[in-house]
């Protein structure tokens, strides 16, 4: 008999729900979402293929799970504050989520059996612009603005070969400014230069444009 791999929880009768969706979200952490499927996660799981339909019926399902878990891990928007400092917590918590589940970017929205957690994060985001003064169709625009904002950003991110000043600077001084002639680039090798001299930080730029975002909304409520 093969042994069993590391990770593995040892027999199909320590199964549940829970423990099937936090494997998955785990394997697709490591590897993507593309990357899963019910066979690779009951070998991660130690159990029969099979025995995964007992928790849940197909990958459609056990996505909504994971999408769920999610949004389970992003705070709601407090209360007892102002709708901007609301909305900015809440944003800047789905950014630090989507940085750890990065699979998860393009699926937040295209969930149609959304889990509690869900239906509870979109209730109070919703609940906190309505009783900021926005109408229902401009708490609708600024649901759906905010949420790109977030979304497109955490995929930016996900894809900058740099995460701190110190790898920003190296990146810029080996890569970059090599392929900037200042006679043909002059804006670009200036720029460079200039955000290397100034310790520049890509991890700012989540809340200088959230800021911004927050400031051209603030105008269209109706009442305070």
């Amino acid at each position: 008999m093969p042994a069993r791999r590391e990770g593995q929880i040892g027999s199909d009768k320590g199964l549940s729900k829970q423990r099937v969706v936090e494997a998955a979200v785990r394997l697709a952490d490591r590897e993507g979402v593309h990357g899963l499927s019910m066979r690779r996660l009951a070998d991660a799981l130690g159990a029969g293929a099979m025995s995964l339909y007992h928790y849940v019926a197909n990958k459609e399902e056990l996505l909504d799970a994971m999408i769920d878990v999610v949004f389970e891990e992003i705070e709601l928007p407090p209360e007892d504050t102002d709708w901007q400092s609301a909305m900015r917590q809440r944003a800047t918590s789905a950014r630090r989520v989507l940085a750890r589940h990065r699979w998860a970017i393009g699926l937040m929205e295209s969930r149609t059996s959304p889990g509690p957690a869900n239906l509870r994060h979109r209730e109070a985001v919703t609940a906190c612009l309505r009783r900021a003064g926005f109408t229902v169709s401009m708490a609708t625009h600024a649901n759906w603005l905010l949420d790109s904002y977030v979304y497109g950003h955490a995929l930016q991110e996900a894809s900058l070969p740099f995460d701190t000043p110190d790898e920003f600077a190296d990146m810029a001084e080996d890569v970059f400014l090599p392929q900037l002639p200042v006679d043909e680039f002059p804006y670009l090798n200036e720029s460079a230069a200039a955000l290397i001299a100034a310790g520049y930080d890509p991890a700012d730029e989540f809340s200088f444009g959230l800021d911004l975002v927050l400031a051209a909304l603030e105008p269209l409520r109706v009442s305070a």
